[in-house]
């Protein structure tokens, strides 16, 4: 397939907001492809190279892009920042530079995906001195050899800035459309999926030998697993009406880790001995160095190995499986105390530079409780207790790792005791485990159940939103540049981001700073396509959807014009529509952490906001 024909699709996608269209467009183009191309083809529609989880990133901006459009031109760089700054967009500048320029003298190539990947994967793992330079060239002759359409979407991809408003969860159920014409296949496709998030890697298998090629994907160390996920419950009797006999774990206030630890030695051939008659040799097969993976991910896929220099010793150390795959929460504690600390100062071990100063700074513990893949076996299939006994039998006793200890709860007394034993280690509250339920990757289940304590007439839990925007600030905001800021959560049936609440109280002068900081990279000129978003609610700025944050909340409501749940139905005009139901929102909603951990799909769903709405009811 050519990029050309690719990037008509792209185009088809960025014309519709719909779901359903953008899954029959994505699962025509999946048929046209060719099985050694759809792979690539998967990653560059997410604008990558690479699965999300592998930390190639391109590593370009705008400044180096409008130099690199300029050169394929040959007009000033100038000229390329005026038509950006019109259109909003680089993408749209260089396809309306691309169709006026007049001196442009070379002829299109009709490029095929294999080739403009190939140069695109050379822009992303350029690294070092004069990588820069590299990159702008690669970039500006490839803008040189295409058509305008396919120029739009090359320029946009290492920005990031694709615009084509879709999830993972889409092409999942493009996959499906693809061999069977509906989403019969969706729940399969999604478990494999879940044990190897890789859309590249699941489409290749698919178009190379069916369903039967994603029939048997395992765990991969050095692949990550998406995390299990727990539902929510208010009272330790629901939770023994809904499990039963279960076991108790501490829910810890830190980052979840996924740990993938392989070790092995390498073998390698020796002289033994030489017969002086015929120089026949004698080879023995002798061991060597022991050769380590180590790798450490967060729930949203993202390598954060370099972060816990201390938890890698450990592993070595204190981890006695020669292939495991684990999990568990860091949490930071005080060096003086012991104390446990809150996720905000754990989560100040993520950075680039003095990690190991960091690292003395603020020490860490790592509580495994979970086991998904030891020495060449599986776990997911296996039961809780199975799992636990096993990943109790691989660590030694150590300071950094520790087994995370549960109790059996046989009754509401024991599940209360156990949470009030959480609390006074500065811990959230408790998990409950079903004693015989599996570990489902990816899926939030009924195998585990959260509980946090109500407090006064506060939600028992916070709510992880979406922030979609902001209005520019007023009297003291002024200085920040921000007055409110626009959250919403996750619809997973419309694959669409919808509004909750409005936050701009409560938030003190250097959790503003931080806002700002981090959302300044973030603008976009127009409303994303994922968002759906009352006009009434329409921000000053809109952002593209990544930064989540945790809030706390005094209860849910519902509000008109709210989208979070939402019905509409026509007026008796035919020509608008009216609320049939109104949407969920947040009564006094205010911020919490940032929740770095966390990709936007990762937000809390409509359902969970609808689940925690008729639990108030009960409540009362």
């Amino acid at each position: 397939m050519t990029f050309h024909t690719l990037s008509t699709y792209f185009s088809k996608l960025e014309a519709t907001t719909l779901r359903n269209e953008m899954t029959k467009i994505l699962s025509e183009l999946y048929k046209e492809a060719d099985k050694d191309e759809i792979g690539k083809l998967c990653y560059l529609l997410q604008g990558r190279v690479v699965p999300l989880y592998e930390k190639i990133e391109f590593g370009v901006a705008d400044k180096m892009v409008i130099r690199a459009i300029a050169q394929a031109l040959n007009i000033k760089p100038e000229t390329v920042l005026k038509t950006f700054k019109e259109e909003g967009d680089l993408g749209k500048a260089v396809e309306k530079l691309k169709v006026k320029s007049q001196k442009l003298k070379v002829s299109t190539k009709n490029l095929r995906i294999s080739e403009v990947y190939e140069v695109l994967y050379k822009v992303a793992t350029s690294t070092g001195n004069g990588s820069q330079e590299i990159k702008a060239q690669l970039l500006s002759q490839l803008i040189r050899d295409v058509d305008p359409l396919s120029a739009r979407y090359i320029v946009r991809m290492p920005l990031g800035k694709m615009r084509l408003g879709f999830s993972d969860q889409t092409v999942l159920d493009a996959f499906s459309w693809m061999i069977a014409g509906d989403k019969s296949l969706k729940d399969e496709i999604e478990r494999a999926y879940n044990v190897r998030p890789d859309l590249g890697f699941i489409a290749s298998q698919i178009k190379k030998r069916g369903m039967e090629g994603i029939k048997h994907i395992t765990p991969t160390v050095g692949t990550p697993i998406l995390m299990a996920r727990a539902n929510r419950l208010s009272s330790s009797s629901e939770i023994l009406e809904k499990i039963g006999e279960c076991a108790v774990e501490y829910k810890y206030d830190g980052l979840r880790l996924q740990v993938h630890y392989s070790r092995k030695q390498k073998r390698h051939a020796e002289l033994v001995s030489a017969s002086s008659k015929n120089k026949k040799k004698t080879l023995k097969q002798v061991q060597g160095d022991w050769q380590m993976t180590i790798k450490m991910f967060s729930r949203n896929l993202e390598d954060i190995t370099e972060m816990f220099p201390d938890i890698k010793e450990a592993i070595i150390k204190q981890i006695t499986a020669e292939e495991v795959i684990l999990e568990g929460e860091v949490v930071a504690y005080n060096p003086h105390t012991g104390v446990f600390v809150p996720f905000q100062e754990t989560m100040q071990r993520k950075r680039k530079y003095d990690i190991a100063e960091k690292a003395l700074e603020i020490p860490v513990k790592l509580f495994a409780f979970e086991l998904l893949y030891a020495n060449g076996k599986s776990f997911l299939g296996k039961m809780y207790t199975e799992r636990k006994k096993k990943l109790k039998s691989i660590i030694q006793k150590g300071n950094t790792i520790v087994y995370a200890q549960e109790i059996i709860g046989k009754t509401s007394q024991d599940i209360e005791d156990m949470f009030d034993d959480s609390v006074a280690k500065h811990f959230e509250g408790i998990m409950a485990k079903k004693l015989d339920g599996l570990y489902e990757a990816g899926v939030r289940g009924w195998n585990w159940i959260k509980f946090k304590k109500a407090m006064s007439k506060k939600l028992s839990d916070t709510i992880d939103v979406l922030v979609m925007g902001y209005t520019m600030g007023e009297g003291k905001r002024t200085t920040f540049g921000v007055g409110q800021f626009l959250t919403g959560v996750y619809d997973e049936d419309q694959d669409k981001f919808v509004t909750t609440s409005k936050i701009g109280t409560g938030l003190t002068d250097e959790q503003f700073r931080e806002f700002i900081k981090r959302v300044k990279k973030l603008e976009v000129k127009e409303k994303p396509k994922e968002y759906d978003v009352d006009k009434l609610l329409t921000p000053d700025v809109w952002l593209r959807p990544s930064l989540v944050v945790e809030v706390g909340s005094d209860e849910i409501t519902r509000s008109a014009v709210h989208t979070a749940g939402r019905v509409l139905k026509p007026s008796k005009s035919g020509k608008a529509f009216d609320v049939a139901t109104p949407g969920f929102a947040l009564r006094f909603p205010r911020l919490e952490n940032f929740r770095d951990d966390k990709k936007a799909t990762d937000a809390t769903s409509v359902k969970e906001i609808a689940e925690m709405f008729k639990k108030q009811f009960q409540k009362k």
